[in-house]
């Protein structure tokens, strides 16, 4: 596999609350932080840690349980470390996770950051996006046309470590050899559609680096980042 990874601060935001996380060879996550002041990083940071932490106590092979387990684990402590210190209430991230085992994916996920599969030049979204507008594409009440531009888009109706219950997103599926994963936050796809992520994805000798590059070009609103993950044969 090739990987290609990057974030950035973007161009509206003093400080870059998304985290990422690579472990070699086969373990991806991203991260996208929120909260007042500086408690959007820690709460990225500390999921990235504790998903890194927990997974490398278990021998392979991984499944998407145990990816879901880890991102529970990130929930109890990031609630746990704002109930006991008061400039990090309310803080929260939303996590994506990849795992890719031989010919296996398996993935975990809470929030708007997403996975996409681009395979034989169609992209797919893997994960749902837990927000107030994607709710309502799915009872049919808004187009996704509409969606991405709705004042509410950004608020969300799931994040870890924001309240004590939430429901893991979690699925699997067979690789055959030609497959590109991207995961991103949601500062790349509100600034990028999809038919230029896949023509990124399809042509960039870098793609996290264009990838962010053209969300930047087209405003860099949030903090933005990237990970493309080539799973060659």
């Amino acid at each position: 596999m090739k990987v290609y990874k990057k974030t950035h601060v973007g161009k509206v935001r003093k400080n870059n609350e998304d985290s990422l996380l690579v472990t070699a060879p086969n373990i991806f996550v991203a991260a996208d932080g929120m909260g007042g002041a500086a408690a959007g990083e820690v709460a990225s940071k500390m999921l990235v840690d504790t998903v890194k932490n927990f997974l490398s106590t278990i021998p392979e092979p991984l499944d998407e349980n145990i990816l879901s387990k880890s991102i529970l684990k990130a929930n109890a402590a990031i609630l746990r470390e704002a109930k006991e210190n008061s400039d990090l209430r309310g803080m929260g991230t939303t996590a994506t996770i990849l795992y890719i085992y031989k010919n296996q994916a398996f993935f975990a996920h809470v929030g708007d950051s997403r996975l996409y599969r681009l395979k034989n030049s169609t992209l797919e979204q893997m994960t749902l996006d837990h927000s107030y507008v994607e709710t309502l594409v799915r009872q049919g009440n808004l187009t996704p046309e509409q969606a991405r531009v709705h004042p509410m888009k950004n608020i969300l109706t799931q994040a870890v470590g924001a309240m004590e219950n939430i429901q893991v997103e979690t699925g699997n599926f067979k690789i055959d050899g030609d497959e590109i994963f991207l995961l991103c936050t949601d500062g790349l796809t509100n600034m990028v559609e999809d038919e230029q992520i896949k023509k990124i994805l399809s042509e960039s000798s870098n793609p996290a680096d264009d990838l962010i590059q053209a969300a930047l070009d087209n405003g860099g609103n949030d903090n933005i980042t990237a990970i493309v993950v080539c799973a060659y044969d």
